[in-house]
């Protein structure tokens, strides 16, 4: 459902979209549709979006949101993610209220996840 003033959709880059796709699938089991072979919408994230055909990829490094999931298993999501082909990009650390840690998606877009465990 629409809110009024709400985040509703973000969009990422993807220089590779059947890779994105069979990445997010494989590790937190989205749904996706294609709108052509320049874009893919996806579902059941916790927020919908999509990912467009570029070259250019998110850090948080330069500037960019950085996007965080959560996880009541840490350790198995960052296996899970390694396994698919993910970067590790910063390995768990504490901080107050949790742990977290930070990876590349298969086109080099940065996310996170933190877990209160």
């Amino acid at each position: 459902m629409n809110k009024h003033e709400k985040i509703n959709y973000v969009e990422f880059h993807s220089s590779d979209l059947v890779a994105t796709k069979r990445f997010f699938v494989e590790i937190f089991g989205w749904e996706f549709q294609d709108y052509g072979s320049e874009y893919v919408a996806f579902y059941g994230a916790g927020l919908a979006g999509g990912f467009f055909r570029s070259d250019k990829s998110s850090s948080a490094d330069a500037g960019a949101v950085l996007v965080i999931f959560y996880s009541v298993r840490l350790e198995e999501t960052l296996s899970k993610i390694e396994a698919a082909g993910g970067k590790i990009i910063k390995p768990p650390f504490t901080f107050p209220g949790g742990r977290r840690f930070h990876f590349a998606d298969p086109t080099g877009n940065e996310f996170a996840v933190w877990s209160d465990n």
